[in-house]
């Protein structure tokens, strides 16, 4: 059930994508963000997939890992595919007894589920060729504007990055202790929805223990090191921003620009 599970792992490599500055990336995937979300057009959504399939092939990312990174949302793109099939109004196509599927209810299913699949695959790549460190600095960088009024900005960054951090290893957690309760005649997938849910207490309630101490832990060892957070702190490493990020900003711009000039002309 958990393993596969891509997002907030970083995959080390010295590739293109690798090589370009943390805020670069950040800066491409918050444009493209925009662009989804702004755009409702099949072939804007093309062009960014396009995109997407470029930047996999200059990241030299294992292909299998990357599709079980975005395995684990297919139900969420189904749930939300058929909700809008069966419930928005429009023109009728076909009924299924007391059920409507409507021709506008299919086209936002297609571009939500494209829209969805298109966000994860994007977030996931920023994650897999950009190490923990890097993504904090990138961000604490990114929003230093916002020291001037007192907003803990290095706090925040550090906060998210340790939450993508946590991520992959509490899916592991949530494995170990799923295979412990299975072998103690614990059943998860058998039995009616409401049984099934119940059946998770005994997993959720060790995973919650166990996400707590490991807080504590990490809490109680950043205190025994001094850590007094961003004031004062100096970086081994310096973010440089070159040309090649220049360009791979421009690039995404561009293409973000095209998925909007792509539905003011009506494709």
């Amino acid at each position: 059930m958990w393993q596969g599970l891509t997002l907030g792992q970083y995959w080390p490599g010295h590739s293109f994508l690798h090589r370009l500055d943390p805020r670069t990336k950040i800066l491409a995937v918050g444009l493209l963000i925009v662009a989804l979300f702004g755009t409702r057009s099949l072939t804007g959504y093309g062009l960014v997939a396009l995109l997407l399939f470029w930047s996999t092939f200059l990241a030299r990312l294992p292909i299998a890992k990357l599709w079980r990174g975005l395995r684990p949302i297919l139900i969420l793109v189904l749930v939300t595919a058929l909700i809008n099939i069966f419930t928005l109004p429009g023109e009728v196509w076909t009924r299924m007894g007391p059920l409507t599927i409507t021709r506008e209810g299919v086209e936002m299913a297609i571009l939500l589920s494209l829209r969805l699949v298109l966000l994860v695959w994007a977030t996931t790549l920023m994650t897999l060729t950009t190490a923990p460190l890097q993504l904090t600095d990138g961000l604490e960088t990114l929003f230093a504007f916002l020291k001037k009024v007192r907003v803990p900005v290095h706090e925040m960054a550090l906060m998210m990055a340790i939450a993508l951090r946590f991520i992959p290893t509490l899916f592991e957690e949530a494995d170990r202790i799923q295979k412990a309760q299975m072998s103690r005649g614990a059943d998860f997938e058998s039995g009616s929805l409401p049984q099934r849910v119940k059946a998770l207490l005994p997993l959720l309630v060790p995973l919650f223990v166990s996400s707590f101490r490991r807080a504590e832990e990490l809490a109680l060892a950043m205190e025994a090191r001094a850590y007094t957070g961003g004031k004062g702190r100096t970086r081994y490493r310096r973010l440089r921003w070159t040309v090649r990020d220049t360009l791979s900003l421009a690039l995404v711009l561009l293409v973000g620009a095209g998925a909007f000039a792509l539905k003011a002309v009506g494709f």
